[in-house]
C-alpha cells in the first residue's frame, strides 16, 4: 500500500472516529436533558428592555450540570438574539442573574467568562 493510500485511509478512520465520538457526546446531552423538567413560569425582570425584553422567554431548567447547560443557553441566546455589543451583552449578564438564585450566579459567571477565554 503506498503512502498516499495509507494516509487517506487513516483520515478516513480519524473522520469516524470524530463521528463516533460527535454521536456519543450528543446522546450524552440528551440523556442529561431527558430528566430536565420545564416550567414557564419565570418573568424577566420588568427593567429589562431592548432586544431581550420581545423576544425571550425564561424557562426553568433542573440541571444535573449547571455549567454546560447555562454556557448552551447563554450561546443560544447570543446567536438568537443577535447580541452584537458588549451593552447587550450585560443585559443578558443581568438577565441570568436576576433569573437564578444566588447559588447559580458562580455557574452563570463561569459560563460567561468561558465564552471569552
Amino acid at each position: 500500500m503506498s503512502l498516499v493510500s495509507k494516509l487517506a485511509l487513516i483520515k478516513m478512520e480519524a473522520q469516524e472516529l470524530a463521528k463516533t465520538q460527535q454521536k456519543k457526546k450528543k446522546m450524552m446531552v440528551m440523556r442529561r436533558h431527558r430528566n430536565a423538567r420545564v416550567s414557564f413560569s419565570a418573568t424577566l425582570p420588568r427593567d429589562v428592555c431592548g432586544v431581550f425584553a420581545d423576544n425571550s422567554i425564561c424557562a426553568v431548567l433542573h440541571s444535573n450540570d449547571p455549567f454546560m447547560d447555562l454556557k448552551e443557553s447563554i450561546m443560544e441566546m447570543i446567536r438568537e438574539v443577535g447580541v452584537c455589543n458588549w451593552k447587550e451583552m450585560e443585559e443578558l449578564v443581568y438577565c441570568y442573574i436576576a433569573l437564578n438564585s444566588s447559588d447559580v450566579h458562580r455557574f452563570i459567571v463561569d459560563a460567561f467568562l468561558s465564552l471569552f477565554s
